[in-house]
């Protein structure tokens, strides 16, 4: 365990080689926001985030409020308002466990260690199955609600892994089971096994897809 590190809980998962987007405006994350942008090494302009638990807000209830696996991100871009708000952007780099939330300074803070990952070896066929069922799940939106995604899918599987994951808008629940994944290829029979059950949700209610984004929406402070 090192320093307490500075966090900021959101009600979403977010997955590493995310690019993260958040207005922040109470007081407690802009004083999180003024205190990274003291720090001289934009490298070092870290801090973690875990998401609230569906149903609980921060602080309530302790522990049970927030899940205990999540991410490192390192603050890229600042643009402060008029109004003393700040529209940051971050980047996700890895994943954190989290031992315990600390309060009582002007920001959240947590004791938290990054988890290493486990090199990647996995089976070209688990890879296949999750590339063909995310290209007919995109297919299956696209004919309800146009295409909401855009590019290539990567060829590395950790990779494709963490973008199969953030590019699937899932449940909390259930992106987080995708982020606590021990490892890739975990992760993409998970994946796989999760896009085919929205799948048959789709065909079974094509008025109603089971995959509506509003399920997974930001609600960052």
């Amino acid at each position: 365990m090192g320093d307490p590190l500075p966090m900021f809980p959101l009600n979403t998962v977010v997955f590493p080689g995310m690019t993260v987007p958040l207005h922040v405006f109470e007081d407690r994350y802009r004083a999180l926001v003024r205190h990274l942008l003291r720090v001289e090494e934009p490298a070092d302009r870290v801090f973690g985030t875990v998401a609230i638990r569906e149903g609980y807000e921060l602080g309530e209830h302790g522990a049970q409020s927030v899940y205990r696996v999540g991410c490192l991100l390192q603050l890229t871009e600042v643009e402060r308002r008029p109004d003393g708000t700040f529209d940051v952007v971050a980047v996700v780099r890895d994943r954190l466990r989290l031992d315990r939330m600390e309060r009582g300074g002007d920001f959240p803070t947590g004791v938290a260690d990054v988890v290493e990952e486990p090199p990647a070896d996995v089976p070209g066929e688990v890879m296949d199955r999750a590339r063909a069922t995310f290209t007919a799940y995109r297919a299956a939106i696209a004919e309800l609600q146009g295409d909401p995604f855009s590019g290539t899918l990567p060829r590395d599987p950790d990779y494709l892994a963490w973008t199969l994951s953030a590019l699937s808008p899932l449940p909390m629940a259930e992106r987080q089971s995708l982020l606590e994944a021990p490892d890739a290829e975990a992760r993409l029979v998970l994946v796989t096994r999760l896009l085919r059950e929205e799948l048959r949700a789709i065909n079974v209610i094509p008025s109603l897809p089971a995959t509506q984004v509003a399920r997974t929406a930001w609600s960052p402070n």
